[in-house]
């Protein structure tokens, strides 16, 4: 979640600051109203009624982007798709899209979904996408640092590999879900922390609970992640137990 609010707000700044292109003074307001709307619930819809408004506007991507975070605020998952399906079709080349979409489609996919394997490959899809993208992907402010920008990417990269590994555990492939959330957790120079726990998760599956309680001590002290924590921590020490 770092990386996508501080893209977001790169992106903001960056789009907004591009005067020459709002078309009137309206649709200046109206750009400006959504940026600073705090309720994602009056944000989705400032973009809903933006988009209606402004047709011909240069910052329907933008628009979409903000109504992807409004959405993974309120946990709305539908609308997460949504959105983020309209921001592509708008810039097939949106890797913040692909990867919002896929990690949502990692997410909320369950084993015994009819449609499960359709919406992994689309989860792999997208992330294989947005990977290709990120390496060379322009700064979307140019006043950003190019070393802060070289570690967004490798945030962003992270997060990729995160939602390939969530994609692996659904499928009950546990070596495939390790090796990537390794990755996740590797590339950047400031790992998620609910990804080590991601991490323990599949050890236990994979029934290696040494390595998920190993996973578990990179975890910094935080009260929101601690029910986490103790839940796989118990798994581990069960598994170690029937081991004796």
């Amino acid at each position: 979640m770092k990386t996508k609010r501080i893209l977001a707000a790169l992106l903001a700044v960056s789009a907004l600051g591009m005067a020459q292109k709002v078309k009137s003074k309206k649709e200046s307001e109206a750009l400006i109203a959504i940026q600073g709307e705090k309720d994602p619930a009056a944000k989705i819809a400032k973009v809903d009624a933006f988009v209606k408004q402004f047709a011909d506007t240069d910052f329907k991507t933008w628009a979409y982007t903000q109504a992807i975070h409004a959405a993974e605020q309120l946990n709305d998952s539908a609308k997460v798709i949504i959105y983020c399906d309209l921001t592509l079709e708008s810039d097939p080349k949106s890797y913040d899209a692909m990867l919002s979409e896929a990690g949502e489609l990692a997410r909320t996919t369950r084993e015994n979904d009819l449609d499960k394997d359709q919406k992994l490959a689309q989860a792999e899809k997208l992330v294989h996408q947005a990977l290709e993208i990120i390496p060379t992907a322009p700064k979307p402010n140019p006043n950003l640092p190019d070393a802060q920008w070289e570690e967004l990417k490798k945030e962003m990269l992270a997060d990729g590999h995160r939602n390939l590994g969530m994609v692996a555990g659904v499928r009950k492939k546990y070596d495939v879900a390790i090796a990537e959330l390794k990755e996740a957790v590797t590339i950047p120079a400031q790992p998620d922390p609910t990804n080590y726990i991601r991490l323990a998760t599949v050890y236990n599956d994979n029934k290696q609970p040494d390595e998920a309680l190993a996973a578990l001590a990179k975890v910094p002290s935080d009260p929101r992640l601690a029910p986490f924590i103790d839940r796989e921590k118990k798994r581990a020490e069960a598994l170690k137990a029937a081991k004796k």
